[in-house]
């Protein structure tokens, strides 16, 4: 692609594949397809459950698999994947799809790499309860992890920018001192032979400062932003049910969870009149639905359609300040978050609409 044309980087979760730590808590066989296969309606109208179209449930551990969603990805315009990364002080996990990719040159599409560092918990959402996998952060092992990395960097497929290799941390506030962090990584990368490293980090509004306050380089809009939700909250729920429920809570009596959920295109609006950071790309999610995942207060964007989707990507397209940041890239989360309900391929309600309006907007 040239300089000139926008980059689409989708977001890309290798959790589609049996792995021995996931056998072990959560059930042998246990793979993201597991959760979405159990999602129901929580109210009327709710987009439930998310089942594939084309690709049907895949197995990333086949060559197939993963050559047919390049194929579908270059076929849409998307410039590349951003893989999820998962690496505890040297332990990693649901890494095979990315390993496999790199020993395969047909999987010639290229890739950047985002470190999810939370602890791994029974919760999915990052929160310190019933940690299986914890997070220890130390100088020695930023430098085995970045020494790990480069291995990947080197690959002529990793994406760059002015010979930088790309690399993302998603939650850069539970670093002790990510700044030092920082230095310690780009110092490995140069004497590998790298210019520099291009460091990024997932920017919302917990995480909403300038990306050079702590040495990145950049940032990009991690979308949605969980703690910028409209306030349109609607709950699926009758008027009545909600007066009793507030009665029962007053009387500290036990209470019936509701399903809420944020009108997508308020959320989106919304987002638009945020308007955009400096050196923070643009992100933007096509949908987002976690109550597969989530049996207790999931996060709904409810009636999410490709045209919607469309009128946010346009508003990017043409209002983003391009011209500020070194290349033109934008965010989609995600490619394949089934579980999630926030997904690029095609699934039986919508077929590959938001694809075809992604590919037609920023050709």
């Amino acid at each position: 692609m040239s300089q000139n044309k926008i980059k689409p980087i989708a977001i890309y979760l290798p959790q589609f594949h049996p792995i021995p730590e996931n056998d072990e808590w959560w059930g042998k066989g246990f793979t993201e397809w597991t959760n979405v296969t159990k999602a129901q309606p929580r109210f009327e109208g709710h987009y439930q459950p998310h089942f594939p179209a084309d690709l049907g449930f895949y197995d990333l551990r086949l060559e197939e698999t993963r050559l047919a969603q390049e194929a579908m990805a270059k076929e849409y315009g998307i410039h590349g994947f951003c893989y999820y990364h998962y690496w505890f002080n040297g332990k990693r996990v649901l890494h095979e799809p990315l390993d496999r990719k790199m020993q395969n040159p047909k999987e010639d599409l290229p890739f950047m790499m985002c470190w999810a560092n939370e602890n791994w918990t029974r919760r999915w959402d990052g929160e310190d309860n019933q940690i299986l996998l914890r997070q220890e952060y130390s100088f020695e092992d930023d430098i085995a992890h970045i020494n790990h990395l480069i291995t990947y960097f080197k690959e002529e497929r990793y994406i760059k920018v002015e010979g930088k290799p790309v690399f993302i941390v998603y939650k850069s506030k539970f670093f002790p001192n990510i700044q030092k962090t920082i230095s310690i990584w780009r110092q490995a990368v140069k004497e590998a032979g790298f210019p520099d490293l291009y460091i990024g980090f997932a920017q919302n509004k917990a995480n909403s400062f300038y990306p050079e306050e702590k040495g990145f380089d950049f940032g990009f809009q991690f979308q949605p932003d969980f703690d910028a939700r409209s306030k349109n909250i609607v709950y699926g729920a009758s008027l009545l049910k909600r007066v009793k429920r507030r009665i029962r809570k007053k009387l500290k009596l036990s209470v019936e969870s509701f399903s809420y959920f944020n009108d997508y295109s308020h959320y989106a609006n919304t987002q638009i009149e945020l308007g955009f950071k400096e050196n923070v790309y643009p992100g933007i999610t096509p949908m987002w639905d976690n109550s597969s995942r989530r049996k207790v207060n999931p996060f709904i964007l409810h009636d999410s359609t490709p045209g919607m989707y469309g009128e946010w990507l346009k508003n990017i397209k043409d209002n983003y300040p391009w011209n500020n940041v070194p290349e033109k890239f934008i965010f989609i989360n995600a490619w394949n978050e089934w579980a999630e309900g926030n997904h690029l391929e095609p699934c039986k309600k919508w077929g590959s609409a938001y694809l075809n309006v992604t590919k037609e907007i920023l050709k």
